[in-house]
């Protein structure tokens, strides 16, 4: 499986679900204080770029997708650096 692979099949899914289920995947795999520091970043970076309205708000969304892929893509990818 590709990186591109697991990008569009969590896209599928994560579009699909119920905002119970997207706080329940949240809660599973990112740390409390990492959602914090998003909220805190993007709020201070939108603030800088002077990035407004309904793009400011998404931001923290968009790193929270951004690192659940990678926690994804750490899963499910196989390590290069190991060799078999």
């Amino acid at each position: 499986m590709t990186f591109e692979e697991i990008a569009s099949d969590f896209i599928e899914i994560f579009d699909d679900l119920e905002v119970e289920q997207i706080n329940e995947v949240l809660r599973k795999n990112i740390p409390y204080e990492r959602l914090e520091f998003f909220n805190e970043y993007t709020n201070t970076f939108g603030e800088e770029a002077d990035i407004g309205g309904a793009a400011r708000k998404r931001l923290a969304n968009l790193m929270l997708i951004g690192y659940l892929l990678r926690v994804l893509e750490d899963r499910l990818l196989p390590d290069p650096s190991i060799k078999e």
